[in-house]
């Protein structure tokens, strides 16, 4: 090969060469300031959690069904499960029968009453009239002492018979708390979910015996998602409740999700207590929540996931605006 030709294909060689390096280099400042964070924002790892809410039983029983599968979205109040309520069911017969009774014995003492309230108005007559007659003389002291004696006991009987009435008026109490408290485990005994949500776990099946306070369902309250990140004591004292924030997801790099600070521990985390120098100081971590916003997360409520690790970032300074790959960007409903 001759010097021409040599350096008729160097050239175009090398120009291809310093290309290649070009772009190599605006790549690698292009991710670097793509991934540089300005120091008025702070960000941490964590995984996107959600509350989760047990459906239990109150009381002690047998499984009669399962209405629900893992998996299914729910809405709050709908039954998820019931439970054998047989033994429950008579026991609420006896209560309802025992405050039938209650209920006549105070019409019976309410009917002695009024017997008693007769008697002695005629006794309080009968001694009125003796003591009369006692003055002119038609009858004898005894008399007088017997209509007197039989005025007592008719307003002692009077006495009695109220204090019956008032016993059989807090019989029916009892008998209709007794009532209420079995009406009140039978409603318990149709297990509800008290929130919207999707099912984690179907942790029994019908059939099985349970303690009071079993699980049978575990639900994931999908309106009530965050991230908790730990920031050090120089960004935690610059951030407040309601701070702006973004999350991003490691299966779904492209995505930015809008968020809010609900909450800034007061206390630091995993560090002494106490600590003597500034560079220990600065070594507090601080426990910080990020949370979605649940009108969001019901437009995409199908999508939500737990566990799914990600990055949060904090906007420290809310005059300043997100770098560009951090706008809010969201995948089509």
């Amino acid at each position: 090969m001759t010097p021409a030709n040599r350096r008729s294909w160097l050239l175009p060689l090398s120009l291809l060469l310093v290309a290649i390096a070009a772009f190599a280099l605006w790549l690698y400042f292009t991710f670097q300031a793509a991934e540089t964070l300005p120091a008025t924002f702070a960000s941490g790892n964590g995984r996107i959690e959600a509350t989760e809410v047990d459906i239990a039983t109150k009381l002690a029983g047998r499984l009669k069904s399962v209405d629900a599968r893992e998996g299914d979205m729910v809405e709050a109040g709908k039954i998820m499960a019931h439970m054998d309520t047989d033994d429950l069911q008579a026991q609420y017969r006896e209560a309802r029968a025992s405050l039938k009774q209650a209920e006549e014995n105070k019409r019976y003492a309410e009917a002695l009453v009024a017997q008693t309230e007769s008697e002695l108005n005629y006794a309080d007559k009968e001694l009125s009239r003796m003591k009369n007659l006692v003055r002119k003389g038609h009858v004898s002291q005894e008399s007088v002492d017997q209509a007197m004696t039989a005025q007592r006991s008719a307003a002692a009987s009077l006495q009695a018979a109220q204090v019956q009435v008032a016993s059989a008026t807090a019989g029916i109490e009892v008998a209709q708390a007794a009532v209420e408290r079995i009406a009140a485990n039978l409603a318990d005994s149709q297990l509800k979910t008290p929130i919207a949500g999707r099912v984690l776990y179907r942790l029994a099946e019908p059939g099985e015996v349970l303690a009071a306070g079993g699980k049978v369902l575990t639900v994931l309250d999908i309106s009530d998602v965050y991230m908790t990140i730990f920031l050090p004591t120089s960004q935690a004292g610059r951030v407040t409740v309601g701070s702006d924030a973004r999350i991003t997801l490691d299966p779904i790099p492209d995505y930015v999700i809008p968020a809010q600070v609900s909450f800034v521990a007061a206390e630091a985390q995993f560090t002494p207590k106490s600590v003597e120098t500034r560079s220990e100081r600065e070594k507090l971590m601080f426990r910080v929540k990020i949370k979605i916003d649940p009108e969001l997360l019901r437009a995409y409520r199908d999508r939500v996931k737990t566990g799914v690790p990600g990055e949060a970032y904090v906007r420290l300074d809310q005059d300043t605006s997100w770098p560009q790959w951090l706008n809010v960007k969201l995948p089509s409903e």
